[in-house]
């Protein structure tokens, strides 16, 4: 919300594009936004509506364009303080273009756009009004987000202010890891939790995540080919599995044993692109740009909510109970699915990992200010730190950092920060 209304306020402010999974709020957002922050508002979504999309097959001259849509409308749709909201997008092409126009011969206008799979179609069709669009990505609850809305205003309001070289007491730092286990069973889709801070059930949270995961899987045939879906859903199945190995690294071997990058590579793509998945890419070495030392054949595939991740593993809500069980199991795919998020969320563009020759593995890389940060992840309570210091003797880092359960702990350079903490701490990074 606070970054629409930045929009709104910006001198520069062009059509508005609200990118996101299905399923994440991005409508009710943006209603939520144009209540609160404008007098009137115009909404208007093609999914529900396929005919509007007639209204932009003629012209594309913005007041044309005004004038259909208040016809339609039944009010004319030009008003002091108002926001047009064109939902549900993705298979309307026209409309995408007719951004640009309204860019250019309406830019008092206030436009926002959404789709649920917009990433997909974003490129795919020609006319697309690069450079006359701003964007805005929504993602999934994230951990500090999950407390606020379990009540706990107390805990968010300390997380966010806390100094991080100040440790957190043992009491609370057990009752934050006690909501945290919590959040990777419910992840963070708004139905998912709204439906826990209203009743509580862990089976009623586990019947929707299995919806959602169902109307996901039928996007996979409804917006590619028959051929494609099949790939879709061979590599979506997979990811569970993987995760839970080890070493994560995708290979498309698993998928099936003759199964080729060539086949497979693009269908991983679109749901990428679906904001379904995120990538992790391993670098060739750790230099910055980082995304300019990326291998592209070697990475990791992440879900895009840690909620779907314990659905399609079928987690028992009784381990929620447990003290390290939830940690540690399948080779602690939850916590790095879970870092995955949290670094997307706190404004990390992109994922990279590293590997040495030998065993040695860095889970995350990120930088801050033109220092490259290393970041392991430990599921568990063990302290050893081999992968950091095979890391540490090669490129010798500002500082060594490891996620993990256990509290706030710093040693000169080696800092080990509480995984409950991670999106505080990335946002520190990035400050």
């Amino acid at each position: 919300m606070k970054q629409l209304i930045a929009w709104k306020k910006s001198k520069d402010r062009m059509p508005l594009i609200l990118q996101g999974a299905r399923q994440v709020g991005k409508t009710w957002l943006l209603l939520e936004f144009g209540k609160t922050c404008y007098r009137k508002t115009f909404y208007f979504n093609f999914e529900e509506t396929p005919g509007l999309i007639m209204i932009f097959e003629d012209s594309l001259h913005a007041d044309m364009l005004l004038e259909q849509l208040s016809l339609f409308y039944g009010e004319q749709i030009v008003q002091p303080d108002s926001l047009i909201i064109l939902d549900e997008i993705q298979a309307a092409a026209r409309v995408l273009t007719s951004l640009k126009y309204f860019t250019e011969q309406r830019p008092e206008l206030h436009i926002v756009t959404a789709g649920s799979l917009l990433g997909v179609s974003v490129g795919k069709e020609g006319g697309f009004p690069v450079g006359k669009v701003n964007f805005l990505t929504l993602y999934t609850l994230s951990f500090s987000e999950f407390i606020l809305a379990e009540g706990e205003d107390l805990l968010y309001a300390y997380l966010n202010k806390i100094d991080p070289v100040k440790n957190i007491s043992s009491p609370v730092h057990e009752k934050l890891l006690t909501l945290y286990k919590k959040y990777l069973y419910i992840g963070g889709l708004p139905a998912v939790v709204q439906s826990w801070i209203l009743e509580k059930n862990p089976k009623k949270v586990r019947m929707i995540q299995r919806e959602i995961i169902t109307a996901y899987e039928k996007d996979f045939s409804e917006y590619t080919n028959p051929s494609d879906a099949i790939k879709i859903g061979e590599v979506w199945k997979t990811i569970p599995a993987i995760l839970a190995k080890e070493k994560k690294k995708y290979q498309y071997k698993q998928v099936t044993p003759k199964a080729r990058s060539s086949t497979y590579r693009t269908v991983i793509e679109w749901l990428e692109k679906s904001g379904l998945v995120y990538l992790a890419y391993a670098l060739k070495t750790p230099q910055l740009p980082l995304s300019g030392y990326e291998d592209a054949s070697k990475f990791k595939i992440y879900f895009h909510d840690i909620g779907l991740l314990s659905a399609m593993l079928d987690i028992e809500p009784r381990i929620i109970l447990e003290k390290e069980t939830l940690f540690n199991i399948y080779n602690g795919a939850f916590v790095e699915n879970f870092i995955a998020c949290e670094l997307l969320r706190a404004g990390e563009t992109s994922l990279h990992y590293w590997t040495s020759k030998s065993d040695a593995e860095i889970d995350f890389i990120t930088h801050t200010k033109g220092n490259i940060i290393p970041l392991e992840v430990k599921s568990g309570y063990g302290k050893r730190k081999k992968s950091l210091y095979v890391y540490d003797e090669k490129y010798h880092p500002a500082y060594l950092v490891r996620l993990s359960p256990r509290e706030f702990m710093k040693d000169a350079r080696f800092i080990n920060i509480p995984l409950y903490e991670t999106v505080t701490f990335a946002y520190r990074l990035s400050d």
